[in-house]
């Protein structure tokens, strides 16, 4: 599955000086990055395996700049890539050749933290860490905490929708978020939410988030920020396969009880997460669980048991409850460290993102353990088991001829695999580039057309972020197009307006 990106329009190449000079009018000083040396550091994101210099790099500093930018390229006709770190997995930020990569990192400040509100008001090149480390003092945190929370910007969050091991409990970035400003591609200011529980009128903020940045540049964000659990602790259980510890996960959900946070790793990442952790993780097991209760204490300990009692009769052979709060974040350290583990044992890796009914995850550990064996690629397992969401990671070799392709092919598979038993091509990640061709595997024509209609109504132009998302770009004009057949319109009886 060859990947491509629109080609670059040579007409927009040629007019590259007027274009770095009139953005330099908008974003004086250091703001306009155009040399090739100094772009290199923008021109992938986390889907390192895609490369492309962009045609410039602009850091604006306020939104009366990002509007300024936004309707200079919209009268000009040029594509624009909003870019908050740079730590997306689909390539949902990968440049264009012919098109400007708006960088939000300069949108770094917390501008309130309302706590009789329980909300925050930030930029959006706030960390997502950033934003807990601004509230614990008095007792808050900021519930979604992807992997990549120590560098990953909220404006990104809110792109790809982004979970995190203890979004099974306290809901996505999307049930996180109370408002945010964004600007469109016309250059006007919009704000949508605020710190009001609700907002009146069809929900365009659950449209914004998981937007992947097609509809707008966002450039203020209000969270919703909760108060710390009286007692948090977690235990590691260990199972022979793979298979019994999913039907545990299954067990637990279906006994009613929703952890903090549950986690798995099957053993390429436990050995790898242990090598480079240290966490303490059994190492004589084929899966591990990492369950977190939280609550009163009562509570806590009450579930305790019951989870321990529900892994024993699924076949558990070892579990490990925490004892402190130190030893519950060593617990988390490892997980979260699976990622750049992992890059200890193999020298390259996809990191896919797809998921499934959770009843269906024995099936489909089985399903890629068997296309494991077809591609001839190792694959180690790390995903937020409780809500379904897969994060298999294909061990591959880049230098290595057809590795890449076959990783890629192994992927697709895994996503099929996902859509085939009644699950989503995508849980937090978004599709960008890397799930863009397989749309039309979840959506038909008509699903696709009506998704584009959204698009056309917030950009006409598709400049923002084009060649992301959508499989076939159609111009807005061809849309509802009535298509002639030997000289006959369909349903010719129906009335023509």
């Amino acid at each position: 599955m060859a990947i491509s990106m629109p080609k670059p329009s040579g007409e927009i190449l040629g007019r590259r000086a007027a274009i770095v000079e009139a953005l330099r009018s908008i974003v004086p000083g250091e703001g306009v990055v155009d040399a090739t040396n100094e772009m290199r550091v923008f021109e992938t994101d986390a889907l390192t395996a895609y490369r492309q210099l962009p045609l410039v790099v602009v850091l604006p500093e306020t939104v009366a700049q990002v509007a300024a930018i936004l309707s200079y390229c919209r009268e000009h006709r040029i594509p624009v890539v909003p870019r908050g770190s740079g730590t997306s997995l689909s390539g949902g930020s990968l440049p264009l050749e012919d098109g400007v990569l708006l960088v939000l990192s300069r949108f770094n400040r917390i501008l309130e933290v309302d706590l009789d509100n329980r909300c925050a008001v930030v930029q959006p090149g706030v960390t997502n860490l950033g934003i807990t480390r601004a509230v614990e003092h008095a007792g808050f945190y900021y519930a979604p905490d992807p992997s990549s929370q120590i560098a990953c910007s909220i404006g990104g969050n809110i792109a790809e929708n982004s979970g995190g091991v203890h979004c099974l409990k306290y809901g996505l970035t999307t049930n996180n978020v109370l408002g945010i400003e964004f600007v469109t591609m016309e250059g006007e200011v919009i704000r949508l939410g605020g710190k009001h529980l609700d907002s009146e009128g069809y929900d365009l903020l659950g449209l914004m988030t998981g937007s992947e940045g097609l509809l707008g540049v966002v450039t203020e964000v209000t969270v919703r920020i909760l108060q710390a659990p009286e007692t948090a602790r977690a235990v590691l259980i260990g199972f022979p396969t793979s298979e019994q510890a999913g039907e545990c996960v299954a067990a637990i959900i279906a006994k009613g009880i929703i952890p903090g946070g549950m986690e798995m790793m099957d053993r390429p990442a436990i050995h790898a997460a242990e090598a480079f952790v240290h966490a303490g993780y059994p190492l004589d097991v084929e899966a591990l669980l990492i369950v977190e209760l939280d609550g009163p204490k009562a509570e806590v300990d009450h579930l305790l048991a019951e989870v321990e009692a529900i892994a024993t009769a699924n076949g558990a052979t070892t579990a490990r409850v925490s004892q402190s709060d130190e030893e519950r974040m060593s617990f988390w350290a490892g997980r979260k460290a699976a990622f750049p583990a992992v890059g200890r044992i193999s020298p390259d890796y996809l990191c896919m993102d797809g998921t499934i009914p959770r009843k269906e995850l024995p099936r489909v550990l089985a399903g890629m353990k068997a296309l494991s064996h077809k591609y001839g690629l190792g694959v180690a397992n790390v995903f937020h088991a409780g809500d379904g969401n897969l994060h298999p990671l294909i061990l591959y070799d880049a230098s290595k001829h057809d590795e890449l392709q076959r990783a890629e092919d192994f992927g697709a598979d895994i996503l099929r695999l996902c859509v085939s038993v009644g699950g989503v091509l995508t849980g937090e990640h978004g599709v960008g580039i890397e799930k863009r061709d397989l749309m039309t595997e979840m959506f038909d024509e008509d699903d696709l057309k009506h998704q584009i209609r959204v698009k056309c109504a917030f950009d006409d132009r598709h400049l923002l972020n084009p060649g992301k998302v959508f499989p076939v770009l159609h111009r807005c004009a061809e849309l509802g197009r009535l298509h002639v057949h030997r000289g006959q319109l369909p349903f010719p009886e129906l009335p023509r307006f």
